[in-house]
């Protein structure tokens, strides 16, 4: 350590986090070890937990303590504190999400809580889980819209291994979200996709209107799918 961290192998890094290995391996070997199975620091980082749990000596507090390590690197990579945050256009609210979801390689669902001079209040995790499996409750984004006092939110979620293409489910939950927010007055700004290597707006791609006039031209109905 007497040249500081940038001297040492990305072995020893890990090393340093994990500090001990098992019976016959110590923590350098393990460190190895992780990374010949993930192929790289980076693969590493995008692996999901229980990928990581799968590695022979990675359990308890070893595995926390890198998990945690690595969830701080990705926070530190969002390049502005939410509570300042403005999200002036499309743009800014892809960038950020690009930043917020760079990396992860189980799918989540997040939403952006916005007040009337589209000021960031809350970021949310409302769900996560293993490709095409997420199913956010539409209540629980609503009852933190009011928790916060949010005058809009912006709901996203990831397709970690496909194409940013929404898909027909994507679109029923933007619809139930849309019917839910509109008795309350709370604006759905958009709703974003990320894929691989794309994004997806329901607002840039004129879908987002389609939806809020079929829930004007239904009453803002609800659906039975709201109540679960």
């Amino acid at each position: 350590m007497g040249l500081g961290p940038q001297a040492l192998t990305d072995a020893e890094l890990i090393a340093i986090l994990i500090r001990v290995g098992f019976k016959g391996t110590n923590a350098v070997e393990l460190a190895r070890q992780c990374l010949q199975h993930f192929g790289s620091l980076h693969s590493l980082v995008e692996a999901p937990a229980l990928a990581l749990l799968e590695m022979k000596g990675m359990k308890g507090a070893k595995a926390a303590q890198l998990l945690a390590a690595m969830e701080i690197a990705r926070r530190v990579a969002i390049p502005v504190k939410h509570t300042r945050l403005q999200i002036k256009n499309i743009a800014t609210s892809t960038k950020y999400l690009q930043e917020r979801f760079r990396g992860l390689s189980e799918e989540h669902f997040r939403v952006l809580y916005l007040n009337r001079r589209n000021m960031l209040l809350d970021d949310t995790l409302i769900a996560k889980g293993v490709v095409d499996s997420v199913h956010p409750p539409i209540r629980s984004i609503i009852a933190r819209a009011l928790q916060v006092n949010a005058s809009a939110l912006i709901a996203a979620h990831n397709h970690p291994s496909g194409a940013a293409e929404p898909s027909e489910s994507d679109r029923l939950l933007t619809q139930d979200l849309i019917t839910a927010a509109h008795p309350l007055g709370l604006k759905i700004l958009d709703h974003v996709i990320l894929g691989e290597d794309t994004t997806f707006s329901f607002a840039d791609s004129g879908l987002l209107d389609e939806l809020e006039l079929h829930c004007m031209a239904s009453g803002g109905k609800n659906r039975q799918t709201l109540l679960k």
